[in-house]
């Protein structure tokens, strides 16, 4: 691979307030600079699942194939509370998890983004899109679905959209009543810009508590993609659903998705 088609990584450590620690941020700067005019940013949940993924060489081959448009990708590596950070903002589920969501949240609006605006003097971006990987996903999803005037895009890989407020061993669990992001979406408004993009793979597990021949991971992302139907949303204008055949709940099945998430939303 030349090095004109080379992504530059930058690595950092913020103090979050908000968190109380450090989080790392690793930053992919496209090859050859980026118009500081025409940034467009896409934050990723599980960052440290970058490394692994070899995701650089991801975007090396995407960029020396001109596939895609320059697009600063910040990957945000997880902290020890992970299950509280990336729950769902305002709604524990029915294990008491997702109590820091809400400093999350902050985190990404009041610390991160205006530290990557302030390091480098940009004082707009083109667009703003967030992903991440399982319970990442939720919390990508979650936030963007509660902060959609910052946001212009989702990508959902193997999201935990099964996070609910009551045990499924519970007589009166429903998914109807219990599954908190499928209810966020239901009750909340509709954003006519933004766009969504969900990855499941059919290895992704192997539950199937409704006992419909369907495993849980993608009856759950199936059944919320109904949701944003039914709020208003395209199924095929507004939404990109990814189904991996022997895929798994891992980072190289993700790794596989990524370059069509890449292609969906910032395709040449």
């Amino acid at each position: 691979m030349g090095k004109s088609f080379e992504t530059r990584i930058v690595n950092y450590s913020i103090n979050s307030l908000f968190l109380k620690r450090k989080v790392r941020v690793d930053f992919y700067w496209p090859p050859g600079g980026i118009d500081i005019n025409e940034i467009r940013l896409l934050l990723i949940n599980d960052g440290q699942d970058l490394l692994t993924m070899n995701f650089d060489t991801i975007l090396n081959s995407l960029y020396a194939e001109k596939q895609i448009l320059p697009l600063l990708c910040v990957g945000i590596h997880c902290g020890g509370d992970r299950k509280d950070e990336y729950g769902t903002i305002g709604v524990l589920n029915d294990k008491g998890q997702g109590s820091k969501a809400k400093s999350y949240s902050r985190f990404i609006l009041e610390e991160l983004i205006p530290f990557i605006s302030e390091e480098y003097s940009i004082t707009s971006f083109k667009e703003k899109s967030f992903c991440g990987f399982s319970l990442g996903g939720l919390s990508a999803l979650d936030i963007v679905w509660d902060h959609a005037k910052e946001f212009s895009k989702v990508g959902v890989f193997s999201g935990s959209l099964w996070w609910r407020t009551l045990s499924q061993d519970d007589p009166e669990f429903t998914e109807e009543k219990h599954r908190i992001m499928h209810n966020k979406v239901r009750n909340g408004n509709y954003y006519p810009w933004l766009k969504f993009f969900f990855e499941a793979g059919t290895q992704d597990e192997t539950s199937d508590r409704n006992n419909n021949g369907i495993i849980d991971s993608i009856d759950d992302t199936l059944s919320l993609i109904d949701e944003l139907v039914q709020k208003g949303y395209d199924r095929t204008t507004d939404i990109h659903y990814m189904e991996i055949r022997n895929g798994k709940h891992d980072v190289t099945t993700w790794g596989r998705a990524f370059p069509d998430f890449l292609k969906w939303g910032w395709g040449k």
